[in-house]
């Protein structure tokens, strides 16, 4: 099956969006390789602005288009949107409910060797903690372009999360996303595997791995972090004997938090693990095969957690 990279799609959908009469002007940061934005350019060039390595730029650009009724689009890495423009997005984004769509390109690991000042691993963590972004982590194309279709039609801050290598399908093509939906992809009673983003495909290919062991897995692709549908998510929970969470992403404030924080509040006692970067880690530098092994975010981690937890 062929993958696509995620920066792509997006591109795909400010240029249909464009085409429908949607008002979208994309910002980026000396970052028109890394968001893949030529074609857009191509098409639309009055609707790029460069605002060159400016990070706090970018996001007070993009607030003050939005605030002048533009569909501002930020484009960039995410490491350096999160870190570098943290109060441009908090006050001029999401306290003024500026129309901004935040796409936090090559997060998680994606810029492998080039280590913690290029990992995006406390962006999930960082947006939770503002007010009011809805926050989204796509899977695979198709529900990437669908959730950028509606980020794009949604009048508000929303913070979208792309992996920086190709992904392959997941979905059926008759697959539709729905903010908060809880997606499973695969059930099971033994255990359910909670995962973001492009370890969503790992979780998939270790829940088959166990399934030749006699273990039902449940795969439940968290790509709605906020909204979320709690209920859902616990309802699914509950009809498991374990949980397992997987992020690329520090295991403080992400998924793990967020499931850990609903089984807490419903006083549901089903033992849980955390998979991602450890507490007061940073992910190791170096390709992502690798990387996700060592901090046993692959298959074959899942798979031994899977096991600890029968």
């Amino acid at each position: 099956m062929a993958s696509e990279h995620l920066a792509s799609v997006m591109v795909e959908a400010f240029i249909a969006a464009v085409d429908e009469g949607l008002d979208v002007v994309s910002v980026v940061s000396d970052s028109t390789s890394t968001a893949k934005i030529g074609p857009f350019s191509q098409r639309f060039p009055e609707r790029l602005i460069n605002v060159g390595i400016a990070e706090q730029v970018l996001v007070g650009v993009a607030a003050g288009l939005a605030l002048g009724g533009k569909i501002a689009a930020t484009c960039n890495a995410a490491p350096f949107l999160i870190s570098r423009a943290n109060e441009q997005i908090k006050v001029d984004v999401c306290y003024n409910h500026a129309n901004v769509k935040m796409f936090g390109l090559n997060a998680g690991t994606s810029y492998g060797p080039l280590a913690s000042t290029h990992h995006s691993i406390d962006d999930i963590a960082v947006m939770r903690g503002f007010g009011n972004v809805q926050i989204f982590a796509p899977s695979d194309p198709l529900e990437c372009r669908q959730i950028a279709d509606y980020a794009l039609r949604y009048h508000g801050p929303v913070y979208i999360r792309l992996d920086g290598k190709p992904l392959r399908e997941l979905h059926d093509p008759s697959y539709r996303f729905v903010p908060g939906q809880v997606d499973i992809l695969r059930q099971g009673a033994d255990v359910s595997i909670v995962a973001l983003g492009s370890v969503v495909h790992e979780a998939v290919d270790a829940a088959a791995l166990l399934a030749e062991q006699g273990i039902a897995a449940q795969v439940i692709n968290l790509s709605s972090i906020r909204p979320l549908q709690r209920d859902v998510l616990l309802s699914a929970l509950s009809g498991t004997r374990g949980v397992i969470t997987v992020e690329e992403h520090n295991i403080n404030g992400g998924v793990g938090s967020l499931v850990a924080e609903v089984l807490a509040e419903a006083a549901l006692g089903i033992p849980l693990i955390r998979l991602g970067i450890g507490d007061g880690e940073y992910a190791a530098a170096g390709a992502r095969e690798p990387t996700r092994a060592l901090h046993c975010i692959d298959a074959a981690g899942i798979v031994a957690a899977a096991i600890r937890l029968q």
